[in-house]
Parts: C-alpha cells; structure tokens; sequence
C-alpha cells in the first residue's frame, strides 16, 4: 500500500508570474507525489481562500505589485511557521532574504530541481515533528 493510499498527500503551492516556471514547478512536485496549487500572483493565491490548506509555499520574489518577500511576511503573518521557499532570477536581490526564519530558504534561478525537492521535504518533516512535538 503506498503512502498516499492511507495519508493526505502535502499540498504545495506555487506562486510565480512566468507561467513556464509554475509548469515546471507544478511537473516536478508532482513527480514527487505532491498535490500542487498553482497561482500567477501573490494575489492570486491570497484571494483564493487556499492558504489554510497548504503545507508549503514557493513563491517567486520578483513579481509585479506584491513581491514574494511581501507574499512571505503575508503568509506567515497568517500561517505562522509555514516553509516558504523564495526563488529569483536576480542575484542582486539575494541578499534581501530573510534570513531570520529558518523556514525561509531562497533559491537562484534556474535552480537546482533536486536541491529544491530535498528543501521542501526536509521544511516538511521539521514542521510535522514540530506539531508532533506540541
């Protein structure tokens, strides 16, 4: 019986305004066995009412009204330890990441398929074992 046969499977959204880079993210989560939200804008997923549903975000930082830095003090604003994982094509802003929550791990463009899998799954069990914990 596979995991997914008896658990809920962890819902992953991705917020980017490149729709070729929310394919890729939405092909390579799900090659992972993830359930994958997709939004074009920061918006976008605030608007919808899913926030509460997911168990990680990434979310691109240079996107037009709302960056991702905004999108990520938003969300763990209302979902206080949620795993955000930033990406950008601009080294430059590599340093205005946040670097105060372990929970926040930014990543260049293009970015390491395998390096940003093992992130999401490893913010994934250091949340479950926090929630184990309380």
């Amino acid at each position: 019986m596979a995991m997914t046969d008896h658990a809920r499977r962890h819902v992953i959204a991705a917020v980017d305004d490149d729709h070729s880079v929310l394919e890729s993210v939405e092909l390579l989560l799900e090659s992972a066995d993830y359930d994958v939200r997709l939004f074009s804008s920061a918006a976008a997923l605030l608007e919808s009412g899913g926030l509460r549903e997911i168990d990680c975000l990434i979310t691109d930082v240079g996107m037009p009204v709302m960056d991702g830095f905004a999108l990520a003090r938003a969300v763990q604003a209302a979902r206080p330890g949620l795993p955000v994982m930033l990406i950008t094509g601009r080294p430059d802003l590599m340093n205005r990441a946040p670097r105060d929550s372990p929970r926040h791990r930014l990543f260049k463009k293009p970015f390491n398929p395998q390096e940003l899998l093992t992130a999401v799954g490893d913010a994934l069990r250091r949340r479950q074992s926090h929630e184990d914990d309380s």
